[in-house]
């Protein structure tokens, strides 16, 4: 079992691992990743729960992958004692090249979609600044315009006289 953060907040989960009996088997907090391998003890449902209860105003996007089991045999015969051909020696190094290549595209992916969230937030934030920006410039501008009218309106005063 493994988890990542992809986006939100601080990029933290808290995480937490139960047999079927109720057994913590693995509780975490506040973490952005790790990963946790365990051999099952027994048939049952496992419960596996994020929670992001001391951050209830940021959403959070996180990524799990469970590996279940060994990967069945290549060659169904490999558990023979004869060595192998060249031929089946190749596709075994190129199998396990090719899962590697697998995690690479998933690591690539998850940082890809961090920057992605990254980017979209920056855009937002640079967005409502340039509408703020606009509207200051709008009420600055009006503001000179009536300040440079009253400069030039003429102003009329009145005068009484008193005991003519």
């Amino acid at each position: 079992m493994a988890f990542n953060v992809i986006t939100g907040g601080h990029y933290d989960v808290d995480c937490r691992l139960e047999d079927p009996d109720g057994i913590v088997l693995y509780k975490e907090m506040k973490k952005q990743y790790d990963s946790f391998t365990f051999t099952a003890s027994r048939n049952g449902t496992y419960k596996f729960c994020f929670s992001n209860e001391f951050s209830t105003f940021t959403h959070k996007t996180v990524y799990f992958d469970f590996q279940v089991g060994e990967d069945p045999p290549l060659f169904p015969s490999e558990n023979r004692v004869t060595a192998l051909t060249q031929m089946e020696s190749a596709c075994v190094s190129i199998h396990e090249a090719l899962k590697s290549v697998i995690d690479y595209q998933t690591h690539f992916r998850l940082r890809e979609a961090q920057g992605r969230s990254r980017a979209e937030d920056l855009n937002t934030r640079v967005a409502y600044w340039s509408i703020g920006e606009a509207i200051i410039l709008l009420v600055v501008s009006i503001g000179q315009v009536f300040l440079l009218k009253s400069f030039f309106s003429d102003k009329r005063t009145t005068t009484t006289r008193v005991g003519s």
